[in-house]
């Protein structure tokens, strides 16, 4: 899926996105008719165990992004800029921007509108496509309190509806709309012209996007009421590895057909 198409998909067919932070399991969602796919911030809890998105770095999300696009050579590929890192001067988010576009992906994604939308006509004036985010902005977490549902009071809805036009305006091709209630949802998607992404946030957006390992079953502890698993994957997994050593100590793997002469 090509940028003009992501734009004409509005309206017209629900877009898939599915989060990816390394080369094999790229490899299988290039296999998929998944749309997008996203190089999340979020890789800091998933893959390296922190609580929450902060410790993130440039580092990191261009190794991440350099592993996805050789996993999948053909998917249209957004990066997270991480915490800070497009906060301190315009040079330096540019720079910064460019480099996660460098390392492959297509796009970079950026959470709030306050303070970013001048920011945001640079990347694209510079040829960047730039994905909002609104709502539970997870870099915010100290800010917000904790990971919770935002735009519960009239004030706040009002924020998020005039922050993601606001975002439309600067440039930006689409916007994630994550934890908000499905009603404000719906409000947003429907006045602004660029495809919304929701997370947690109903049916009536104009896309989904989930971490690949919860859509896969593969998540332990609490999940998210917006989860849903499509597959056993914990289960499948472990279930695996059981038989492995079994048959490593029933001395029935390896075989002689699994050996060298």
């Amino acid at each position: 899926m090509k940028l003009p198409e992501i734009l004409q998909a509005k309206g017209n067919k629900k877009i898939t996105m599915v989060t990816c932070y390394d080369h094999w399991s790229a490899r299988l969602l290039s296999e998929t008719d998944v749309d997008l796919m996203l190089v999340g911030d979020s890789l800091a809890m998933v893959i390296y165990g922190f609580n929450d998105t902060t410790p993130a770095t440039m580092e990191m999300m261009i190794r991440h992004t350099e592993a996805v696009r050789r996993g999948a050579p053909e998917k249209f590929i957004v990066s997270d800029l991480p915490f800070l890192s497009f906060r301190k001067s315009l040079d330096t988010s540019l720079e910064n921007a460019g480099a996660l576009i460098q390392a492959g992906a297509n796009a970079v994604k950026l959470e709030g509108a306050a303070g970013n939308l001048e920011m945001i006509e640079r990347f694209v004036g510079s040829g960047i496509p730039v994905m909002g985010h609104l709502g539970l902005t997870p870099q915010f977490v100290n800010a917000l309190g904790g990971f919770k549902v935002q735009g519960r009071t009239e004030k706040a809805q009002d924020q998020i509806l005039k922050d993601a036009l606001a975002l439309e305006k600067a440039g930006a091709f689409a916007v994630v709309l994550e934890c908000i209630p499905s009603g404000l949802a719906r409000q947003v998607t429907e006045a602004l012209r660029i495809p919304v992404i929701g997370i947690g946030a109903g049916p009536d957006t104009d896309g989904q996007v989930l971490v690949l390992q919860d859509l896969l079953g593969l998540t332990s502890g609490r999940i998210p009421k917006f989860v849903r698993p499509f597959a056993d994957g914990r289960l499948t997994v472990k279930e695996g590895i059981q038989s492995y050593c079994e048959k490593v100590q029933s001395l029935e793997f390896p075989t002689v057909k699994e050996s060298y002469e």
